[in-house]
């Protein structure tokens, strides 16, 4: 079942090729938004979500490149104005989620998470900015993390880029309101995603539990942007909306 409400919008998604941003950029493709896919370099991945979206009659198109480098996200917001004309949802999803301990995390490793996480979604909501004042009715969503709320052990660099998305959420919501912009940020918790071999399962998962018991899925987050980049969610400005079935029930 689609309702169309995204007819004619456009979308960047970072960060989209799997998980959780593939989730959000089928989500907003299925109600008809053209959809910019991004990933940092696994082209292939990539390229079947867009495939995916083509298939269910939705437009899309792939831009391969690093958030962190702003040259490199200027490039990816003209790709989207060049093939489709105008952007009017921002998605930050982008980012990285290692685990060390603070002893043993060298500024590296810090100025790693920093540059994707944060400093991505700042160059992102700068390059966009103008298309999206341009729009009458911009929407930025930012992907934020259960660890932000909570803390967790060997994630100070995680943890620290996460609550920051939550701040840059409040600030930009009061300085884009003019524009007819809001700024929201939606916190996933306890989300069952495929994993690289490389990539184990945070152990702050292993300490938190839902309500029900069971894991969320990607399309449970989906669901939760995809609501805000509709027209019923105009009214709800600067807020972080979790979903992660009752492991957080915090502000």
């Amino acid at each position: 079942m689609t309702n169309n409400e995204l007819d004619g919008k456009v979308a960047i998604v970072t960060g989209a090729g799997r998980n959780i941003g593939r989730a959000i950029a089928l989500a907003l493709a299925k109600d008809g938004a053209s959809i910019l896919v991004n990933a940092r370099s696994n082209r292939a991945e990539a390229d079947a979500v867009a495939l995916e979206i083509e298939a269910g009659g939705g437009k899309a198109l792939v831009h391969i490149g690093d958030v962190a480098d702003a040259a490199a996200v200027q490039a990816m917001a003209d790709a989207a104005i060049k093939q489709f004309g105008r952007i009017d949802i921002l998605v930050n999803n982008a980012a990285l989620r290692r685990e060390k301990p603070f002893a043993e995390m060298s500024y590296a490793d810090w100025r790693e998470i920093m540059d994707v996480t944060l400093d991505g979604t700042f160059h992102c909501v700068k390059a966009c900015l103008p298309a999206l004042r341009s729009s009458g009715a911009g929407t930025i969503v930012n992907i934020g993390g259960l660890s932000a709320h909570t803390g967790a052990k060997d994630r100070a660099h995680v943890v620290t880029a996460k609550a920051g998305i939550i701040g840059f959420t409040r600030a930009l919501a009061h300085d884009l309101a003019d524009d007819g912009i809001t700024v929201n940020c939606v916190v996933p918790g306890l989300i069952g995603t495929p994993r690289r071999k490389d990539t184990p399962e945070p152990a702050h998962h292993l300490v938190h539990q839902t309500i029900t018991g069971e894991r969320g899925q990607p399309e449970d987050v989906a669901a939760a942007v995809r609501f805000l980049c509709g027209p019923g969610a105009r009214y709800i400005n600067g807020q972080a909306i979790h979903s992660n079935g009752g492991a957080y029930l915090g502000a």
